[in-house]
């Protein structure tokens, strides 16, 4: 190839002289098979088709690239993909098998492999072993007792009783609170028809003591008292009153409870409308914090409010929890409209009215309140009882006598409750709804007189001072200092 095309030489070397011995015969006198065969030979099928393009070579190597192309497209075997195993989806119960036997079962949320039959090495139990012990927890329920408690718990009657007389000596059995939590662990039994042993409780009797209860070596039980330290340091908020005292004072972290009892307390000694945004509301509770984080709120015992320029201190006195509020000077007031004297709905009011019976246009001196029969009637202010028992169309009926000329009547009453002359209080019981004399049906005729004359029940208001002692009124002087000297939060 070099020579032809650089030297310009056909053949060189052994080619040229076997070239030049063929040349000797002439190419007419030869077969057209040999001249087939030297054309052949002597063409150059596949020259460069980067060279001398549109030459008559270039246009034949161009067939023989095509004429190549198209042999290998013919006997091609074509371009359709080869056919091969796909394997069935799993579906149903062979889903589930395949899963469990999958590489990651616990992955694809089976279980960790299949149970296989037990091998000549297993021995089969003749009951299920149990637990040596079992720690549980229990609550009292509303109304419930410990021993019930502790029964469902699994504790056997006996030892359950025994539990309840040794928690008994440490606190009353009636003051543990329904939702106490009891922490039990019970240990083993003998056989499966017995209760399980006690071998410890634990429990909070108190706000201020936890009790546990636990096995000595002898076998019996013994109780242990854990005492908690309290904080009984008073709850004392100082603050303005503001838009609402109420939210003021629930804002400054007061309980609803106290609040309630805290504006309850100012309405019998002023009217709670007459508070102004600009004053200042400072209240005493008590209060008690457990070491272990607990905190409970109690009475209100302080209600003080600073309005205009003046300063109003009120502060809870008397026995137990039942104490009323007095202002500083040892005076207690109460003002507001007459209470109702029964639980009921007014079904006629004071005034000219066509009576139910009669048929006539008569002059109501009274208000008629519908009630259910046998509910029961208080008193609606303090008094002393001037009359009881039967007054024609009034049937049962009962007068009493207040201060300032003041006189109040209940009539068609089922059953008197008092006796004439008794001094009865705000709020006692007096008698009982009925309809004896002229009714049409259970209710409460109720008359009020001052001086004498019917007045409407519910245009009166009610007053009552009360003065303390000198000993009494310092004893309170001492309570005040002792609340005011907590430090405000």
């Amino acid at each position: 190839m070099f020579l032809r095309e650089q030297q310009g030489l056909e053949w060189a070397g052994g080619a040229g002289s076997r070239a030049f011995g063929r040349a000797l015969v002439p190419l007419a006198d030869r077969s057209l098979y040999d001249r087939l065969r030297v054309a052949a030979a002597t063409t150059d099928w596949t020259p460069d088709l980067g060279q001398r393009i549109g030459s008559r070579e270039w246009w034949r190597g161009l067939a023989t690239c095509t004429a190549l192309a198209g042999a290998a497209w013919l006997v091609s075997p074509g371009f359709a993909p080869v056919t091969g195993y796909t394997a069935p989806v799993a579906i149903g119960a062979a889903f589930e098998e395949t899963r469990t036997q999958s590489i990651a079962p616990l992955g694809l949320g089976a279980t960790t492999g299949r149970r296989m039959a037990a091998s000549a090495l297993v021995r089969p139990l003749a009951e299920t072993p149990e637990r040596p012990q079992v720690e549980l927890t229990a609550a009292l329920a509303d109304g419930d007792t410990l021993r019930n408690a502790l029964q469902r718990a699994g504790v056997g009657g006996g030892e359950a009783g025994r539990v309840a007389g040794l928690v008994a000596g440490a606190v009353k059995l009636d003051d543990l609170r329904p939702g106490t939590i009891l922490s039990l662990t019970l240990g083993r039994r003998p056989t499966k028809f017995q209760p399980r042993p006690l071998e410890a409780l634990a429990f909070r009797a108190a706000f201020d003591l936890n009790l546990s209860v636990h096995r000595t070596m002898d076998g019996g039980l013994a109780l242990d008292r854990h005492p908690i330290a309290i904080d009984r340091t008073p709850l004392r908020v100082r603050g303005i009153v503001g838009p609402s005292l109420y939210r003021s004072a629930r804002a400054a972290g007061v309980p609803a409870r106290v609040v309630e009892a805290y504006i309850k307390a100012l309405a019998g000694s002023m009217s709670i409308g007459d508070v102004a945004a600009a004053d200042t509301f400072d209240l005493v509770a008590d209060q008690a914090r457990a070491a272990t984080g607990e905190v409970e709120v109690g009475q209100l015992q302080y209600a003080g409010l600073e309005h205009e320029g003046r300063r109003l201190q009120l502060v809870r006195w008397g026995d137990g929890g039942s104490g009323t509020f007095m202002d500083a000077n040892g005076q207690y007031e109460r003002r507001g409209a007459m209470g109702m004297p029964v639980a009921g709905r007014v079904t006629s009011t004071f005034g000219m009215r066509m009576h139910p019976l009669l048929g006539f246009m008569r002059m109501h001196k009274g208000m008629d309140i519908g009630a259910r029969y046998g509910a029961p009637i208080l008193a609606a202010v303090d008094g002393v009882v001037q009359f009881a028992g039967r007054s024609g169309g009034y049937g049962n009926f009962v007068k009493l006598a207040h201060a300032g000329g003041l006189a109040t009547g209940y009539g068609h009453m089922s059953r008197i409750a008092v006796s004439p002359g008794t001094r009865v209080r705000r709020g006692q019981v007096i008698g009982y709804v009925g309809s004896t004399g002229i009714s049409t049906g259970p209710h409460l005729h109720w008359e009020v007189w001052r001086n004498g004359r019917p007045v409407n029940p519910r245009s009166i208001s009610m007053s009552s001072i009360q003065t303390l002692p000198a000993e009494t009124l310092r004893a309170m002087k001492a309570k005040i200092a002792r609340l005011l000297g907590t430090a405000a939060r």
